[in-house]
């Protein structure tokens, strides 16, 4: 059956937890749809995690685009959520729209999620939900902003930053947000924002009182390359070693290959008449 916002919101009310998971193609999202996951997010950490990229920045609408429709392809029952790309919908509240209208008419996503808690993101926030499309927030560490928040770190960790996502999350729920996602802020944060929120929070790296939680696919299934290990985030669990299983799997086929071994007869079907 497929994950409405109604059932989203039905879980919200019984406290029980929310799960998501970032998806880039079809593959990945036909496991993360087999697996029962209730949101997928195709995320702008393709450029990262898929493209090989430093950070999400270079990101394009083309590329998000892709991605959707190979998402959609895949998952059937999860609720999808598009990310937009930074420099999708900075500029106007008109350009949000259609870059959001884009994202769900092309892309077949159920709803899409922008980063940042400012009045400009506001203004975004409402113009999209005021043209009928489900907004997800997105405050903490916003990686399309690493910029101006000096890299990739933790944020809200004084009093007075932590006070300013509260009030950017209550100012995007005004908006119109059904859901905001908190990323790499401290526990205490976490839980202080979902408490006087009366929509569900998603932590990625945002402790465990949140109302649900994400993590990008490759980090939890242990899918990452050597550079990337370098820099997996503190807060991700690795659920399953994949990447481990894929590289033995590679050097089996290529000894296989080199030694003669395969093909072999089994794997020779095809006879002359």
């Amino acid at each position: 059956q497929k994950v409405t916002m109604r059932y989203l919101q039905s879980k919200y009310a019984r406290k029980e937890p929310i799960t998501m998971v970032t998806a880039y193609d079809y593959p990945s999202a036909v496991h993360v749809n087999q697996a029962g996951i209730d949101m997928c997010l195709v995320g702008d950490s393709a450029g990262m995690v898929v493209h090989g990229y430093d950070t999400t920045l270079p990101v394009t609408m083309t590329e998000m685009l892709s991605h959707c429709k190979a998402v959609k392809r895949g998952a059937n029952k999860s609720f999808l959520v598009g990310d937009l790309p930074f420099g999708s919908y900075e500029q106007a509240p008109q350009q949000a729209v259609e870059s959001a209208v884009s994202l769900v008419k092309e892309g077949g996503m159920d709803a899409i999620k922008l980063e940042g808690g400012n009045a400009s993101r506001i203004t975004a926030v409402k113009a999209i939900h005021d043209a009928g499309i489900a907004v997800i927030g997105h405050i903490g560490l916003t990686p399309q902003s690493i910029g101006v928040l000096g890299g990739f770190r933790p944020q809200g960790l004084t009093s007075e930053d932590a006070t300013k996502l509260l009030e950017q999350a209550l100012l995007l729920e005004a908006a119109g947000c059904f859901a905001i996602v908190l990323e790499c802020v401290p526990s205490p944060v976490g839980a202080a924002i979902t408490s006087s929120l009366k929509i569900p929070t998603i932590g990625i790296g945002a402790g465990p009182f949140c109302s649900g939680q994400v993590l990008v696919y490759h980090d939890l299934l242990g899918m990452m390359h050597p550079q990337h290990t370098k820099v997996a985030p503190k807060f991700c669990k690795q659920f399953a070693k994949v990447g481990d299983v894929i590289q033995e799997g590679l050097a089996k086929y290529r000894a296989e290959v080199s030694s003669g071994a395969f093909p072999c007869h089994a794997y020779s079907p095809y006879r002359i008449n």
